[in-house]
C-alpha cells in the first residue's frame, strides 16, 4: 500500500543532502515519522500544512517500511502510519511537487 510523507522544501533538501532525516520537528518531538495514507493525505495537508507553499509529496512502500511501521490510532480514530525509525532516501518510491492553488493544495492528477 502506498503512504505518504509531505515535506517543506527544507525538510526534503535536508533528506537529500543527506540521504536520511529524523523528520520535521513534529516527527523529532513525538518520537516517530508522521505519514498519511492516500484518504488521509488531503486532510492532513489541509490541517498541519494550511497556506503553506512550495511542499514536496512523497510516497513510499509500507510493505518496505517492515516492522519500524506501526499503524496506531490518531486522529478520528482512524489509524495512521508512524515509521519508528529514520526515515532513508532508498525508501521513498517517488516525489510531486504539492503546490498551494487558490482552494487548497493541488495533489498531483491521478491521486486518489
Amino acid at each position: 500500500m502506498l503512504i505518504f510523507k509531505i515535506f517543506r522544501s527544507s525538510e526534503w533538501q535536508e533528506l537529500a543532502d543527506h540521504g536520511e532525516t529524523a523528520g520535521a520537528p513534529i516527527d523529532v518531538a513525538d518520537g516517530y515519522i508522521h505519514f498519511s495514507t492516500a484518504e488521509q493525505a488531503r486532510e492532513t495537508a489541509a490541517k498541519h500544512f494550511a497556506g503553506e507553499g512550495d511542499l514536496i509529496l512523497a510516497a513510499l512502500d509500507s510493505d518496505g517500511l517492515g516492522d519500524a511501521l506501526k499503524w496506531e490510532t490518531s486522529r478520528g480514530g482512524a489509524l495512521f502510519p508512524h515509521l519508528y525509525r529514520r526515515l532513508t532516501r532508498a525508501d521513498i518510491l517517488w516525489v510531486k511537487p504539492l503546490p498551494l492553488g487558490a482552494e487548497g493544495h493541488s495533489f498531483p492528477e491521478g491521486f486518489t
